[in-house]
């Protein structure tokens, strides 16, 4: 696939939660990490599907701004594993203590040439779970809260299970379209499963004839015309343009001619040019602070309108917060 992305040896080996991790990618300041084992191809397979997910037009802007701020303060990343439950695995969930993280990717479950493709591919799945779970659910909580009685979401979903029920019924209703039965996951699980479906089902991946029988246990309608006419209130949610959420199904294939954060990302503190691989401008005065994509110190000085340059060509490629005085913004280092 052509992904343009480089994969970089991991610069927070340091971090214990991390420290198994030798892959890295940079999207738009989140972050893929991945074991030396896992091949290169997957790895930037995983940072298309977020790249697409997050700028589904593709033109090398985030389609929200404000959800690429909350996924970049809660240092949003994607780890990947060689196998479920090996060592890297262990040692990642017990020392990490973000709130970025609300999926985790298996290389045996990746397949680049089948993208979110049901049984072949899990990476549209994942990734998008993680974004919904640290973006969307945090800055439109009132559409996207995972809580009973507490969101567009959870009013969608409990008519689409026929009913609201905080434990698995036996048998559900009926009328239920939506019918997962794992008894490991709770009422939350539920609604950001619910809303996975929804989303994969309006992008058109699981419309064919196979994938419709496989899922048949677990969720009926599998077109996007099935989930407009029998999922009302879910089909409203997902295509309201307020949240920008994905209508595109990813291909796996992200190369735009350039790649920019927009400049209200964050607070609107001005920067320029964004992305530069040499100095960078910003406006203001007062101490300055340039944390890396997982809120590492980079660079603190002092500027003012006699010297607000700052020297950039040592930075490594990727993404990069800076703050002053308040006021935050992205900046990319090409």
């Amino acid at each position: 696939n052509n992904v343009c992305f480089a994969v970089q040896a991991n610069p927070n080996s340091s971090v214990l939660a991390l420290s198994a991790f030798t892959k890295y990618v940079d999207v738009f300041g989140c972050s893929i990490y991945a074991e030396s084992t896992v091949p290169d191809e997957k790895v930037l397979h995983a940072a298309a599907i977020w790249a697409e997910l997050i700028d589904n037009d593709e033109d090398g802007i985030v389609d929200d701004p404000a959800l690429l701020a909350e996924l970049i303060a809660n240092q949003a990343m994607m780890p990947i594993f060689a196998s479920d439950g090996n060592a890297a695995m262990t040692t990642f969930e017990n020392n990490y203590n973000g709130n970025g993280v609300a999926a985790v990717l298996w290389q045996t479950e990746m397949n680049p040439s089948t993208p979110g493709y049901w049984g072949s591919d899990a990476t549209v799945e994942e990734v998008m779970h993680t974004i919904n779970g640290v973006g969307q659910v945090n800055i439109y909580p009132a559409a996207f809260d995972f809580s009973p009685n507490s969101s567009l979401l959870s009013a969608a979903m409990d008519v689409a299970r026929g009913g609201q029920f905080l434990s698995i019924p036996n048998p559900y209703p009926s009328s239920a379209w939506y019918h997962y039965d794992d008894a490991t996951c709770d009422y939350g699980c539920m609604a950001i499963e619910y809303l996975y479906w929804m989303l994969v089902t309006n992008m058109g991946i699981l419309n064919d004839t196979p994938t419709c029988n496989g899922i048949a246990n677990e969720w009926e309608p599998c077109s996007p015309a099935l989930l407009q006419s029998m999922d009302v209130l879910g089909h409203a949610l997902i295509t309201n343009p307020t949240y920008k959420l994905p209508q595109n199904a990813p291909d796996g294939n992200y190369c735009p001619a350039s790649l920019s954060v927009p400049e209200n990302s964050l607070n609107g503190l001005k920067i320029y040019p964004n992305p530069s691989n040499e100095v960078l401008f910003v406006e203001g005065d007062g101490l300055i602070t340039i944390m890396d994509s997982v809120g590492k110190q980079i660079l603190s000085k002092q500027i003012n309108a006699e010297s607000k340059m700052i020297d950039v060509s040592s930075f490594a490629k990727g993404s990069y917060t800076i703050f002053l005085n308040g006021n935050s913004s992205v900046f990319i280092k090409d």
